[in-house]
């Protein structure tokens, strides 16, 4: 093995390792803002376990354990990838862990539907985001999106198109 393949290895596990961190710490704090932050800016003044009272009196559930296998599918897609990264390229590592920040803007919406929905009929309430930690979610999922977008026009634009019929279609018939 090369010392150009081992640093390209050993680069391509440290952009895994930061990438697993923040698809990581995005999870985490997707569950918090579903499952903490959001019903207490939704229902200002209740104690979290008044809300969650509430809204099992009112025959709708909070669904944290679906909030909570679902916000960590990421996590561990994000785990997967970080054992395969050594045989990438950084760029393309790169690329895998922005486009799973990427799709936490539609797995953090669908993970907060169903509890936005019963905040809703609990408290006749929109069940819409009450904290604005969602538009950073949302606003990380979006930057995420452009930067994935940049690290793939560099790499395609250092790719050279080959000849799809190959060298035997060249004739030397002049």
């Amino acid at each position: 093995m090369t010392t150009r393949t081992t640093e390209r290895g050993t680069w391509s596990v440290r952009v895994a390792l930061v990438g697993t961190t923040v698809v990581v710490a995005y999870a985490v704090v997707a569950v918090v803002q579903v499952l903490v932050l959001n019903p207490l800016s939704a229902v200002p003044g209740q104690p979290l376990g008044q809300i969650y009272a509430d809204v099992e009196a009112a025959g709708e559930s909070m669904g944290v354990g679906f909030v909570i296998v679902f916000l960590a599918l990421g996590p561990a897609i994000a785990m997967a990838l970080l054992t395969r990264a050594r045989k990438a390229p950084r760029s393309v590592v790169a690329g895998w862990y922005l486009a799973l920040v990427a799709l936490g803007a539609p797995a953090y919406f669908w993970a907060s539907f169903g509890p936005g929905l019963a905040l809703a009929d609990a408290y006749l309430a929109s069940g819409g985001d009450h904290s604005a930690w969602g538009l950073v979610l949302y606003a990380l999922s979006g930057l995420a999106l452009v930067a994935l977008i940049a690290v793939a026009a560099r790499r395609l634009k250092g790719h050279v198109p080959t000849n799809p019929a190959g060298p035997a279609a060249r004739t030397n018939d002049s």
